[in-house]
């Protein structure tokens, strides 16, 4: 068995969960990253301290195989990163069964089964869980019911689990990310480009024209966050929903028209 806390990361082979995957082994976990698809987690386990795990972690018979592997292999769990997710879009009318459905499977069933199999390994190890939602859980954009709902659930079901598991040992938080630079919004922004008439960093530029800081945020940054809420200087944070947003949630929609910049203040 190697040194070191273990840390499993579904979702762990590109975007926010690779960033968490490679920023953990670096602060000293041993990380099982887990994914359905072999090549990008093979890169990430290119980082020491990283293995990859094929899997589907939102399937009974998958999240077993993990839980059994990195116990056979490590002999404990202290973290838990919830993170694998998909996107569909559509608002409810144009939402089909199947799109419901596997939203749901991945972005909250998953998370569930995961809890539920590891939940009596980190309260031995008195280790942490932390859901990745999303701002879409807080504010929902247009066209994204099933996602918007999924993540929603996915933070009443962390924040469950702080309540029902605290006095175990357990600490369980959420962060909710904004816009991300990430493989899955490169791609909502070279298809919100192409509507435009725009690459994807002048899309980018548009859809943050209303975040405070400008900008989108970078995977290493929610990385940092979830790290923190992993380890022992958020040793009494419990049942916290952290937005990683850049400021986006300040936003009030009914002030956006009234340039407060140029109001002389005093």
């Amino acid at each position: 068995m190697e040194d070191g806390p273990v840390l499993i990361v579904t979702g762990g082979g590109t975007g926010i969960g690779a960033a968490v995957a490679r920023s953990a082994a670096r602060s000293g976990w041993q990380v099982a990253a887990c994914g359905r698809r072999e090549a990008p987690l093979a890169l990430v386990a290119r980082e020491p301290g990283v293995e990859a795990i094929v899997t589907d972690a939102a399937d009974p018979a998958g999240v077993d195989m993990l839980v059994r592997t990195v116990l056979d292999r490590h002999g404990r769990i202290d973290g838990v990163v919830a993170n694998a997710g998909v996107l569909r879009e559509g608002a409810v009318a144009d939402t089909s069964d199947d799109d419901w459905a596997e939203t749901l499977r991945v972005n909250l069933t998953g998370p569930f089964l995961l809890a539920r199999a590891t939940l009596p390994h980190l309260a031995a190890a008195g280790g942490a869980l932390v859901g990745v939602s999303s701002i879409a859980g807080l504010q929902p954009p247009m066209a994204a019911a099933a996602y918007a709902t999924s993540k929603a659930g996915l933070a009443m079901l962390v924040r469950s689990i702080a309540r029902d598991y605290g006095g175990q040992g357990v600490r369980a938080n959420v962060v909710c990310p904004g816009w991300v630079r990430t493989e899955m919004a490169d791609a909502e922004m070279s298809e919100f480009g192409s509507t435009i008439g725009a690459g994807v960093e002048a899309a980018y530029a548009e859809v943050t024209t209303l975040v405070p800081q400008r900008r989108p945020g970078r995977a290493e940054e929610v990385a940092a966050a979830v790290l923190w809420l992993l380890g022992p200087e958020s040793s009494y944070v419990n049942g916290a929903v952290l937005t990683v947003d850049g400021g986006t949630t300040t936003v009030d929609a009914g002030t956006v028209p009234l340039d407060f910049s140029v109001v002389p203040r005093g």
